[in-house]
């Protein structure tokens, strides 16, 4: 049973995936104009950046006061490489949708500071990982983790080889906090693929537990768009 107040949308297939969860943020950017996003990487969300960006090029949607917040990202990686999740960020959401303003994930306590003089997070767009991480928050993570580094756990290293090209996966990153996760006014929960329909089930009907950190989203004004091989 999903808790009260958490809306779940159950779409065909990725493609539907995609344009539901670009009509989600667009409405909101519409609405709020200068909206904070905390901006997920990996392939789930791809095609909601690509929707959003068509959206763009067709003068429907302004997203120049848009603020961007990154929500990951590998650690001991050059400034610039092409493999960071900053860079991914850049080449698929900040620079297609034309957004003027980047909060980096560098150092946790300049990020953090930063967040708080912007008065916080309107939206945070989130994928569901392997063990039920969200961002790189690895279980076990409660509620009041930290924006922090931390090591991956052989689950995420094995999920994040497919972007590495046989090149071996940095085995640190540094990660927004749960508790700023948490804080987001508004989540919005992208979840594709039967490979992750046991662990959503786990975040949705199961009980909260830092074992399962996506479990605590429910705390939050969450809505979750799955498509039906991840929410049969």
């Amino acid at each position: 049973m999903v808790t009260p107040g958490v809306t779940v949308h159950v779409v065909p297939d990725a493609p539907a995936l995609a344009d539901a969860a670009a009509e989600w943020l667009a409405q909101r950017i519409a609405r709020t104009p200068a909206l904070t996003v905390l901006v997920a990487t990996g392939q789930t969300p791809m095609g909601m950046y690509a929707q959003l960006a068509e959206r763009v090029r067709a003068g429907t949607l302004d997203c120049s006061g848009v603020t961007a917040v990154q929500l990951d990202e590998y650690a001991g990686l050059p400034e610039g490489d092409p493999r960071s999740l900053r860079a991914w960020m850049l080449r698929s959401f900040v620079t297609p949708l034309g957004v003027q303003t980047v909060v980096p994930l560098l150092d946790p306590a300049a990020f953090t500071g930063r967040l708080a003089a912007l008065g916080g997070l309107d939206v945070a767009v989130l994928g569901l990982g392997p063990n039920g991480h969200v961002g790189f928050n690895e279980p076990p993570s409660g509620p009041d983790a930290p924006t922090r580094e931390v090591a991956l756990t052989p689950e995420s290293l094995r999920s994040n080889a497919a972007y590495w090209s046989g090149l071996t996966v940095p085995t640190r990153a540094v990660t927004a906090g749960m508790d700023v996760i948490l804080g987001a006014r508004e989540t919005l929960l992208l979840v594709s693929g039967a490979h992750k329909c046991a662990i959503l089930s786990e975040a949705l009907d199961g009980p909260e537990t830092p074992l399962v950190p996506a479990s605590f989203l429910r705390r939050t004004a969450l809505t979750v768009l799955a498509d039906r091989d991840a929410r049969p």
